[in-house]
Order: structure tokens, then C-alpha cells, then sequence
């Protein structure tokens, strides 16, 4: 419960900055400027797509914050084992940072118009997706052959769901990615591909973001924070 209201908190902030860009405490009257020009630091608007993933990352930020406070309230229970965490997962995690840092790449190369550049960093950055989630089915049956299974214990209940779960969101990324690719071949830097890889540059960060604090949670790195939200909360 402590995870979903920390992160209403974070969705809260969010909301007033949103505010606050979008001028909506300016004074109008107390601007000086001529009649029929806007004031000064007329800000452009956030595109409807931009403004729809927004509300589509809060969504999936929700449920995912209601998935690790089930998992935070089950830990420790007398029928919990800990699901060992395999080594291939640094490995996954390496590559999903590296796929995240290409897709800022080509943000960065959209917004100053080059074409090749972009799609080249886009390439890469759907190679270390794929990749990522090959390492991920590799992960799942290193530990399935090691005898934890799905319905062994909650612990490993709870680690197959999650990051399936962080996989079909990887997978919907890489269909949103394979169509910007398709949108954005051989020809010019248009306002719409940038859009495009904009979005897909955010998403990426997002589930990056995602995977980061899954992965500190099960490698039992985040239980030290999760005591100290429940003794603050209490």
C-alpha cells in the first residue's frame, strides 16, 4: 500500500509541474506586451499523443505499484522461499540500459534532422530489446530447470508473473517501435517521425525505469526502503 501511495504522490507532482508549464497560475493582466501578441514565455502545446502515452505510463505505472505492494506484503511469510536471481539478469539488465540509451540516441538525432543517424540508433535499439527479452525466457528456464517453478511457492509465483508482465510491455514497445521504424525508412525527418521516436524514446525510459526498481526488489535490495516507507506510514 505504501508503494501505490508513494507513487499517487509521484503521479500528484507530476500533475502540478504539468500545471505550472501550462501557465496555469500566470496573471494575465500584469503582462506587459502589445494588444494582440501573446505575453512572453508563450510555451508550444504538448501533443494529444504525447499527452494519451502520459496517461497510458500512469496506467501501467499503477499496476505495476499495486503488483510490488503484493509482493512487499507477502514477502517474509512463513510459506516464502526467496527466488534465487540469476546471473543472466545483469546481463538483461546491461542490455535493457543499453537499448534505452540507443533510443535517446535516435531522439537526439531525430531532433537535429539526421535521418541515417536515427535509424541507425533505432536498429540498435530494437536488437537490445530483442535481446533483452530473449535473455529473459533464458533467465525463466535456468530456474525452471533448477526446480523453481511456478506454483512452487509465492515467491516464484510472484517473479514469473511480474516480469511477464514488464515482457508483454517490452513486447507492445517493440510493435509501437517496429512501426515508427517502418514510418521513418529512407526519407526525410518529418515533425511526425520525431513525434514518433519521442514517444518511443519516453516509453523506453519508462520501462527501463520499471525493470530497475523490479530488479532492486528482487534481489532484495528495496527491503530496507520498503521498511521505512511502512514505519513512516504508520
Amino acid at each position: 500500500m505504501s508503494v501505490m501511495l508513494l507513487f499517487l504522490a509521484g503521479i500528484a507532482a507530476i500533475i502540478i509541474w504539468w500545471m505550472t508549464q501550462q501557465r496555469l497560475t500566470s496573471r494575465p493582466w500584469l503582462e506587459v506586451g502589445h494588444v494582440g501578441q501573446p505575453g512572453g514565455g508563450e510555451r508550444s502545446p504538448i501533443p494529444p499523443a504525447k499527452i494519451g502515452l502520459y496517461v497510458f505510463l500512469a496506467v501501467v505505472g499503477a499496476l505495476f505499484s499495486l503488483f510490488i505492494s503484493a509482493y512487499l506484503m507477502r514477502v517474509g511469510t512463513p510459506d516464502w522461499w526467496s527466488t534465487p536471481i540469476p546471473r543472466l539478469l545483469w546481463l538483461n539488465t546491461a542490455t535493457l540500459i543499453v537499448s534505452s540509451a540507443a533510443m535517446h540516441w535516435a531522439k537526439t538525432e531525430a531532433q537535429r534532422g539526421r535521418g541515417d543517424t536515427m535509424r541507425t540508433a533505432l536498429l540498435a535499439a530494437l536488437a537490445t530489446a530483442i535481446l533483452f527479452l530473449t535473455g529473459q525466457i533464458f533467465a525463466w528456464r535456468e530456474l525452471t530447470e533448477a526446480g523453481y517453478v511456478l506454483a512452487d511457492n509465492p515467491a516464484n509465483s510472484f517473479f514469473y508473473v511480474i516480469t511477464g508482465m514488464h515482457g508483454l510491455h517490452i513486447l507492445g514497445g517493440l510493435v509501437a517501435l517496429g512501426r515508427t521504424m517502418m514510418k521513418t525508412g529512407g526519407g526525410p525527418v518529418t515533425a511526425k517521425a520525431r513525434l514518433s521516436v519521442d514517444l518511443c524514446a519516453l516509453y523506453w525510459h519508462f520501462m527501463l525505469a520499471v525493470w530497475l526498481i523490479l530488479f532492486a526488489l528482487f534481489a532484495g535490495w528495496a527491503n530496507d526502503f520498503a521498511d521505512l516507507c511502512r514505519q513512516l506510514l504508520t
